[in-house]
């Protein structure tokens, strides 16, 4: 197909891209090496990655020669350029001479960079300097850089028009974190802005401003051409990969999942490439939240359209619903939030049960070579839960629904008894659960995150107990195979993943997402790789 060049504010640069782009949002690789070499093999990387344009950033070079060096960097380069010389009162690695790193930011400019980033305290004294008279395609970035927090919308409305003011031809404002509910003051700021701005908000909370810039109009977010990024950043593989970046328009839809920690959840992988395969415009997202009420308050328009609830909101989450599924409301937790598009009233669900209980039944048909039959498996069955918080409740619920005994073992006496009373069972504490055998042949099943990376060593409950289980299935599927069903295996008990678990559940996700039947055997190829 022939590529095509989307107009857009995005001045000299040309967009290639095949098929139908939805934004013009630009992907930066930002290049930092201690020498000209190593950069010139950098900015190769960073093409061949799928960026736009890099960053170059001149403060981290360790020996640097202007005149020389810039007209290498500038001619070798086989995409756009932008120039950043940041000084160490902005957060850079440059302690020189004020007047010498200004002037090499104007040479640049005047050598033929395409973009060149000034500070906002001395971009008045930039602009002077070169009495206004710039290249015809050259644009002038003036940046803010907040390692603190998140000003309110109306100071970061004034701190664009204080920007602006300078003679920027883009804004940039980047601010750092401290809950994800302050990337939508970015988000604000960045529609209602009237001049190209770039608004990228720092740390782990932050991520999701680096991947939603494309829907809410942001002239380049950051992407690195690395294979590993930090918290926070994604890799340019990433962008265009996994979150489909540039399929991501003002129409795209936003799910996610939302959890602490979060970072080792697999859903976006599985949803993001699901989404793709049917067609779907939407885009899920790792959520790093705090406080699942204020989360689902700030970002309350019908552009966030449902979530997964993960460690530890699954309980919270329901009382944040004006409406619960009768199944999660019995178990009193909720796994899937869908925002009503019509009046935004949410509904809560919970798949927990179904996609853990069905796993575990049929890791029991296949270790007694039982087919599908109306009686399950777990009936009359001795179930000990490990874990009294939303998923404990969903697997509690579902092995009382298919007339297991049920035991619940928690950290907390009080909260294993108030579940255990719930489901007519028996509470122990976990200090208990190691000499605990009342019979053979139970079913042992964790709900807690004993064992998830990167916490790999950890298990709840020692090996010499687990000869008395005739299955254990382990909720945590980060690694696939915990030390928990490793040891269960070494003992010669059946095991079943979290993984099954996991995918069990993402069935109900999907189809209350998109309203489409799940494609289940897709599900298992993507879980597969």
């Amino acid at each position: 197909m022939a590529a095509t060049q989307v107009a857009s504010l995005s001045g000299s640069v040309k967009l290639e891209t095949e098929g139908n782009r939805k934004n013009t949002t630009l992907i930066c690789a930002p290049l930092m090496a201690e020498s000209i070499d190593q950069l010139l093999i950098e900015m190769r990387k960073a093409k061949s990655s799928g960026a736009d344009l890099v960053e170059i950033r001149l403060d981290y070079l360790k020996s640097f020669s202007p005149d020389h060096d810039l007209q290498v960097l500038i001619k070798d380069c086989h995409l756009p350029t932008l120039f950043t010389y940041r000084p160490q009162w902005e957060g850079g690695r440059y302690d020189g001479d004020e007047n010498k790193r200004l002037d090499t930011l104007r040479l640049a400019m005047e050598l033929g960079a395409d973009y060149v980033d000034v500070e906002l305290q001395v971009a008045e004294e930039f602009n002077k300097s070169i009495h206004g008279k710039k290249p015809e395609k050259f644009k002038l970035v003036v940046s803010s850089h907040n390692y603190n927090n998140t000003p309110s919308v109306e100071d970061l409305g004034n701190l664009v028009a204080k920007i602006q003011a300078t003679g920027a031809d883009i804004v940039k404002i980047a601010t750092t974190a401290s809950d994800i509910t302050d990337v939508a003051r970015i988000f604000q700021t960045i529609v209602h802005s009237q001049v190209p701005i770039i608004g990228l908000v720092m740390g782990e909370r932050g991520l999701i401003s680096r991947v939603l810039s494309a829907k809410f109009g942001g002239y380049l977010t950051f992407g690195t051409h690395e294979t590993v990024a930090p918290p926070g950043e994604p890799t340019i593989k990433d962008l265009l990969n996994l979150y489909n970046f540039r399929s991501i328009g003002t129409e795209t839809k936003v799910y996610g999942v939302i959890s602490n920690p979060v970072s080792h959840s697999k859903s976006p992988f599985l949803y993001n490439e699901a989404f793709k395969s049917v067609g779907f415009n939407g885009v899920y997202l790792h959520l790093l939240v705090d406080n699942i009420a204020k989360f689902l308050q700030v970002y309350s328009s019908s552009d966030f359209a449902g979530f997964s609830c993960g460690i530890p909101h699954k309980e919270a989450a329901v009382k944040c619903c004006d409406e619960v599924d009768p199944v999660a409301g019995s178990i009193e937790a909720v796994n899937c939030i869908i925002r009503r598009q019509g009046d935004g009233k949410l509904f809560g669900y919970n798949t927990d049960y179904v996609g853990a209980i069905t796993a575990i039944e049929d890791g029991l048909r296949g270790l007694h070579n039982v087919g599908t039959t109306t009686i399950s498996p777990l009936a009359s069955k001795l179930f000990v839960v490990i874990g009294a918080g939303g998923a404990g409740k969903a697997l509690a619920y579902g092995a009382k629904e298919k007339g297991a005994r049920v035991v619940i073992a928690n950290r907390t006496h009080g909260r294993a008894k108030a579940l255990a009373d719930r489901v007519g069972g028996h509470a122990v504490s976990l200090a208990e659960l190691d000499s605990f055998h009342p019979e053979d042949g139970m079913i042992l099943a964790n709900t807690t995150s004993v064992g998830m990376q990167p916490n790999f060593e950890e298990t709840p409950v020692s090996k010499e107990a687990l000869r008395y289980y005739s299955l254990v299935f382990d909720a945590v599927y980060t690694p696939k195979i915990t030390r928990l069903l490793r040891e269960a295996e070494e003992c010669g008990v059946a095991t079943v993943s979290g993984l099954e678990m996991f995918i069990g559940q993402a069935y109900g996700h999907f189809e209350r997402f998109t309203g489409l039947p799940a494609p289940k055997k897709l599900f298992r190829q993507i879980m597969g790789q």
